[in-house]
């Protein structure tokens, strides 16, 4: 509570304690919804300073790790529902649709499909498109309710669910095939 009053008032110290116990798990979060590693580490560093920005504003009527969670995937949403992305997303079905299917496409690059003994959970996530991918990590990895993720998206709770329910659909066929990677 002293370390979170500190950083509040501009501590840097402080400051940097909580960003040495938050930025773990915040960037793990960010790195599940954000696919591409260096757009995961902008948003990453956005979410740190809206939560340095936003400490002073904190009331403590919600575990502070939770709230901090909010900020993670508030930042997360912008990100994918920015102007940028959905160019992004458009051009590489664009590409997609005038080349060889030779193997899935990943950032607008087609590359050869891993042997199905080494596909793994992370791949797995990322062959799912941005919401679904969002949903699924804050509904079966994250534990929120089909509530909490609707008001995350501003949507209704059949949303989350349907997003859910396509999302596992999705992964199905590689179920069996997928192994954790620690």
């Amino acid at each position: 509570a002293e370390c979170l009053r500190l950083a509040a008032a501009g501590d840097r110290e402080a400051q940097r304690l909580l960003y040495g116990q938050v930025a773990g798990p915040v960037f793990a979060l960010v790195r599940r919804m954000v696919a591409p590693r260096a757009a995961a580490e902008d948003v990453f560093q956005d979410c740190m300073v809206s939560l340095l920005r936003n400490l002073p504003g904190y009331r403590g009527d919600a575990p502070f790790g939770a709230w901090v969670r909010q900020i993670a995937l508030r930042q997360c949403l912008m990100h994918l529902r920015s102007p940028w992305q959905r160019a992004r997303r458009a051009l590489a079905s664009v590409v997609a649709g005038e080349e060889a299917d030779d193997g899935p496409l990943i950032d607008g690059l087609r590359v050869e499909a891993p042997a199905p003994e080494l596909l793994d959970v992370e791949r797995a996530l990322a062959s799912l498109p941005d919401v679904a991918r969002s949903v699924v990590w804050m509904f079966d990895v994250e534990g929120m309710s089909h509530e909490e993720i609707a008001a995350v998206f501003g949507r209704s709770v059949s949303f989350s669910k349907s997003q859910l329910s396509r999302a596992h659909a999705l992964l199905q066929p590689l179920r069996g095939r997928i192994r954790r990677v620690v």
